[in-house]
């Protein structure tokens, strides 16, 4: 199957400081394990940049604004985590923009499905405001530039980031024809994501509890998740990739292993390949133990590969 990774350098230049887990040692980790010969065959894609445009579909435009307009001499605290550095303009905008070439991609049918590795992840960013490492949601920036370009009118993300997605909900939960679902350990930042949110009927939520096994996170994916997915027929599915799910991850408290990120990466491309033609686009979200991050990256691409 012909999957394309979509990366650039400028990732490696957004600077979050000494000791910051969300770190450029998580691309160089990930990169360095799709090196391996297994991934020859990987369409290596340069990722551009997003135009306002495409980020104001998704987000405020006196916000887009404001993020851009951050200064490029000296370093910007958002909050306690979400750190601008004279490095993140182009990666910040990069990694909006391959996320829209991801879109593309599929849809001009060069590749079945794509990986994008860029950072900052995007799915705490909600509709007006950074947070929780983010600036823009590249997921939602995603969705909206498949609705606009390719006249879509139902496309899912679905998130397995240990953390719940809550820009992405924000972003989606009153718009019928975007659906999200995602399975989080909760309690945990950022607090939302109860089952109980349902947004317009469009939202489903799987909390975990600390300590949770591959076989629950399984289990949710089976009961809870992928028949709700399934039974929104999306024309595009966008993965929130996330793999600080892992036992070694310093950040939470759930047990994944990789094993548990191939599987239900196989799960999601049964759903794509019965509802959208198999269009598949992945973002990297967390993760933040650097080998099993990057062991866990390769399980996820290596099942976008069917191998």
């Amino acid at each position: 199957m012909s999957v394309a990774l979509f990366t650039h350098p400028s990732a490696l230049a957004h600077d979050t400081g000494e000791g910051h887990p969300e770190c450029a040692g998580r691309i160089r980790a990930v990169l360095r394990a799709l090196e391996a010969p297994e991934f020859e065959m990987l369409l290596r894609e340069v990722a551009p940049p997003a135009t306002e445009g495409q980020l104001n579909a998704a987000h405020g435009s006196d916000y887009v604004a404001a993020i851009l307009a951050l200064p490029t001499d000296r370093v910007t605290q958002i909050d306690g985590d979400t750190i601008f550095s004279p490095g993140s303009r182009d990666a910040v905008l990069r990694a909006a923009g391959g996320a829209c070439a991801a879109v593309d991609a599929v849809f001009e049918g060069w590749a079945e499905a794509a990986f994008v590795a860029m950072r900052p992840p995007g799915h705490h960013a909600e509709h007006n405001r950074a947070m929780g490492f983010c600036f823009f949601n590249n997921a939602a920036i995603a969705a909206h530039h498949a609705r606009a370009r390719w006249g879509i009118t139902r496309i899912a993300v679905v998130d397995f980031d240990v953390h719940h997605g809550n820009g992405t909900q924000d972003i989606f939960e009153r718009d019928p024809g975007l659906f999200y679902a995602s399975s989080h350990q909760s309690p945990c930042y950022p607090g939302s994501g109860a089952a109980s949110e349902r947004g317009v009927g469009n939202v489903v939520n799987a909390p975990l509890a600390p300590g949770s096994t591959g076989e629950v996170f399984r289990a949710a994916w089976e009961t809870q998740l992928l028949p709700a997915l399934a039974a929104f027929k999306p024309e595009l599915l966008i993965i929130s990739a996330g793999f600080d799910g892992h036992a070694a991850d310093p950040l939470a408290q759930l047990r994944l292993r990789e094993a548990d990120f191939y599987w239900v990466t196989q799960k999601l491309l049964d759903v794509a390949d019965k509802t959208c033609l198999k269009r598949v686009v992945s973002l990297l979200e967390g993760g933040y133990d650097l080998t099993a991050l990057a062991a866990s990256a390769a399980a996820h691409v290596r099942a976008l590969m069917r191998v």
